[in-house]
């Protein structure tokens, strides 16, 4: 038996979703599908995920793609997958970005708070407000970019291992509002 796609299943899926509902019109939701995929494909290779939500695309990206170890300065990978989001975020108009910032429950060590980082709320902002600043920099129009670090809040996954504190160190970037 041949194995259904799963992108097309997820995608037809959450398109009755909306159309059944009401809850974003058909031409807001294929802006929002051309916008899912454009950063699919951009960013298949990153440790990216990528999730088409209600009204919202979410990119997620773990934060060794773009900090060192306990850092909150972009690391050249960083600014490559980055650029990858910049084509398709410089051409919206009126479609809002939001970049939360999150980070472990590990507390903040002594380095970090040698560099003015007392708690992880702000190693969060930081991060944050550093990948606004790099896609302003890059020509992403500010006025619809917006930055917010929440610090340990939120968690994806457990923080009793090292493989859920690594999942909940992350970055997501949503797309709210499609229409361009």
């Amino acid at each position: 038996m041949k194995k259904p796609n799963k992108k097309l299943l997820i995608t037809g899926a959450v398109a009755a979703l909306f159309l059944l509902n009401g809850c974003v019109t058909e031409t807001k939701y294929n802006a929002l599908e051309q916008e899912y995929e454009q950063l699919q494909a951009a960013l298949s290779a990153d440790q990216a995920k990528i999730v088409l939500l209600e009204g919202e695309l979410k990119v997620t990206m773990v934060d060794k793609v773009l900090f060192s170890e306990g850092g909150f300065k972009l690391n050249s990978q960083a600014k490559a997958v980055l650029g990858k989001l910049v084509p398709t975020l410089s051409g919206l108009k009126q479609t809002k970005i939001i970049v939360n910032g999150y980070t472990d429950n590990v507390p903040i060590g002594p380095k970090l708070k040698r560099d003015g980082i007392s708690s992880n709320i702000d190693l969060s902002s930081k991060r944050a407000d550093g990948v606004v600043e790099y896609l302003v920099k890059q020509g992403v129009n500010q006025n619809l970019l917006s930055a917010q670090g929440f610090g340990e809040s939120n968690p994806v996954a457990s923080n009793n291992t090292s493989d859920g504190r690594s999942q909940n160190r992350r970055i997501e970037v949503t797309l709210v509002g499609a229409g361009n």
